[in-house]
């Protein structure tokens, strides 16, 4: 229930992002690699992102309670629309309102270009709220803006499985857009303040 913190300090308090991260199976834990090649999971991924798609990693996700949840961001830069990344977000726990961690979108914002600027967590119009069930399957371009509400509960789990589409740089999710800042994680630094 306390995991060690992976990111500085300096991007937790800009980005408003409280989230530990965990990559499975990078670690050698294989566990998840039968959801991974799960044929239906791999139509769909095909049916999405077309022909020769890449598996980039397998991410869980975890908030414990009090935690903030995600501020509004994009997963890598929108400024070439095809190049991105898609995160298959597995839940294996209900989200409820009494747990909180909703995912909050813009539908049809992955066509809208950068992220504005603004408070971290206040809403944008349009938004909408999803309340993920045991079993569910969130498929979310990267280039979407999007959210996650606060954990009142005791903690919030999801499994992120991101992939992308063919001729996409390996590295497209290293640098992420949030409302006050752009930040690149291979070197742990702001490359813009916004």
């Amino acid at each position: 229930m306390d995991p060690f913190w992976e990111h500085p300090d300096e991007f937790v308090k800009k980005s408003a992002t409280e989230v530990v991260p965990w990559f499975p199976m990078r670690e050698g834990v294989m566990d998840f690699e039968e959801i991974e090649k799960n044929s239906t999971f791999m139509e769909l991924t095909e049916t999405i992102l077309g022909e020769d798609w890449i598996n980039l990693y397998c991410m869980s996700m975890f908030s414990k309670k009090g935690t903030k949840g995600q501020a509004w961001h994009q997963d890598c830069p929108p400024e070439n629309a095809n190049q991105f990344n898609l995160n298959r977000l597995v839940y294996t726990h209900d989200i409820t309102r009494e747990i909180g961690g909703q995912v909050i979108v813009v539908p049809g914002s992955h066509k809208k270009g950068v992220l504005p600027t603004g408070e971290p967590h206040a809403d944008i119009e349009g938004q909408v709220v999803l309340t993920p069930k045991k079993g569910n399957i969130v498929f979310l371009h990267g280039h979407c803006w999007h959210r996650v509400l606060p954990v009142e509960g005791a903690y919030r789990i999801s499994t992120n499985f991101r992939a992308m589409p063919k001729d996409t740089p390996e590295e497209i999710t290293d640098i992420a857009v949030y409302r006050n800042i752009r930040y690149r994680f291979s070197t742990n630094e702001v490359i813009e303040e916004r």
